[in-house]
């Protein structure tokens, strides 16, 4: 028996979002995800002068909106040719782990383990407890992990001026030079941060957990710290559940590179296929013969346009189609750590694929990896440096803007004649894992993320192995319509 079954919209993520169905033989067989809503802001940048893209580019979203700003300040550079000091690059990185750590909170206690408290799962032994830690709004999970977010963002009144929308972040570095006293004060506030991760997050020091280095060891662990840590008890749902079977897409990961400098960063850049590969830029193409735009050849986004066509025959998602080398990849957390060689992510790879359980232990990873960089990047700020270069006016130019959200890797391209935006193309992460088909008719991340689901599970008006795997990406719909 086959059907056809549209589910929407998704609570819990930002900006909308549409899936069909098909199920055969008691499975998914076909997953169609559309993006329905169209914002436009890249025509919304025609014309305007480069700066501007400054002001308007953080809008695109409330959540991720340093990340926004931190490419597009990366393109601008690039065209002008600048390149930030020492202390400006500092800050821009603080700034941006912030945003990115605090996503990851977000994901992890508001967003992504609510689902465990649904009525479904009221049979498991786990039920009881898991509804009480983290039942939406009333969980105590909730009380502990709000106030200990809201002030690790204290961080952006001192690095930023303020977040979201900041303009702190520009083209020759940080707008917002550091006093003494400010250091110390975000010393202190990410030295309280530490404190609720080990006490309550993690249960564990930060480097126990960046020290785990494969699945044995992570059971291993878990066992130890079921009582005590809110990611054990992750870890047990989650196998309980087998989640680590579920949501398996391409196997094929890309990152941009997070936290560097030009020449070296944190997290490097690359491709995962089965092995470590170089990431060239120049092989990006976004397809849109699935997307409501127009045209037909697969451009780079340096010579692609956005221009809206919603009577395109075949299309079904306002989401264009990007490619490497004409392949699907999946970014985010996961991606990176694969590339980056984390040893824990690649035998969880190895033993399962890339699933719902490996991109949320590899979020939760890395706020246990970044937390202490931070730490150390927030000492190397030398007072009495300059912490930003103005920019210089340009009539011509071109820029590229790489960068690492939270949710994988965010691109800016842009093209500047006779002194204003010529052309302006955003292509977010989210775009990359939830594209529609491309013209050889191969499905996105998401899309082959769906299928092999049971048909059991789309007996509920809300199925909730659909609901994992969609969230275990973390999708910001907003971003990936621009």
């Amino acid at each position: 028996m086959n059907s056809r079954r549209v589910i929407g919209p998704f609570s819990r993520v930002e900006g909308d979002l549409e899936v069909t169905l098909e199920i055969a033989d008691g499975r998914v067989s076909a997953a169609y995800v559309n993006s329905p809503m169209y914002r436009g802001f890249e025509q919304i940048l025609h014309d305007k002068h480069p700066l501007d893209a400054l002001v308007y580019v953080p809008r695109i979203c409330g959540i991720c909106s340093v990340a926004q700003s931190a490419a597009a300040a990366q393109a601008l550079a690039q065209a002008m040719g600048l390149v930030a000091p020492r202390n400006g690059q500092l800050a821009a990185r603080l700034t941006l782990a912030a945003e990115n750590l605090a996503d990851h909170l977000s994901h992890f206690y508001l967003y992504f383990m609510p689902d465990f408290a649904r009525a479904e799962y009221r049979d498991r032994s786990w039920f009881a407890e898991t509804e009480s830690r983290f039942k939406a709004v009333s969980g105590s999970a909730t009380a502990d992990a709000l106030p200990a977010r809201n002030k690790f963002m204290h961080l952006m009144g001192y690095l930023a001026g303020k977040w979201p929308h900041t303009l702190s972040l520009q083209p020759g570095g940080s707008a917002c030079p550091l006093e003494a006293a400010e250091q110390l004060r975000i010393v202190m506030l990410l030295a309280e941060f530490r404190a609720f991760l080990e006490r309550t997050l993690f249960g564990d020091r930060l480097e126990s957990i960046a020290a785990l280095d494969s699945e044995a060891a992570l059971l291993l662990w878990m066992k130890s710290h079921a009582t005590r840590s809110d990611f054990a008890r992750f870890i047990a749902i989650a196998y309980d559940l087998d989640l680590q079977r579920l949501g398996q897409a391409t196997n094929r990961f890309m990152s941009y590179g997070a936290y560097g400098d030009g020449d070296t960063a944190m997290f490097s850049p690359g491709v995962w296929d089965g092995g470590r590969q170089a990431f060239d830029a120049a092989s990006i193409r976004e397809d849109v013969s699935h997307s409501w735009m127009e045209g037909d050849a697969a451009l780079s986004p340096a010579e692609g346009y956005t221009l809206p066509r919603p009577d395109k025959p075949g299309a079904y998602s306002w989401c264009k189609a990007p490619r490497l080398g004409g392949r699907v990849v999946e970014t985010g957390a996961l991606a990176r750590q694969m590339v980056a060689g984390h040893p824990l992510l690649l035998d969880l790879v190895k033993r399962h694929g890339g699933s719902v359980t490996a991109r949320v232990v590899a979020r939760l990873l890395e706020i246990a990896l970044v937390l202490p960089a931070m730490e150390a990047w927030i000492k190397e700020i030398c007072h009495g440096a300059p912490f930003c270069l103005p920019g210089m006016a340009m009539e011509n130019g071109h820029g590229m803007g790489l960068i690492e959200a939270a949710r994988g890797s965010l691109g800016h391209w842009l093209e500047v004649r006779d002194g204003k935006l010529h052309n302006y193309q955003i292509v977010a992460p989210t775009t990359w894992n939830f594209s529609p088909r491309d013209a050889a008719g191969v499905s996105g991340a998401l899309e082959q993320a769906l299928v092999g689901i049971q048909a059991q599970e789309l007996d509920q008006a809300a199925p909730i192995a659909v609901q994992h795997v969609v969230r275990s990406f973390d999708p910001c719909m907003v971003c990936t319509v621009h």
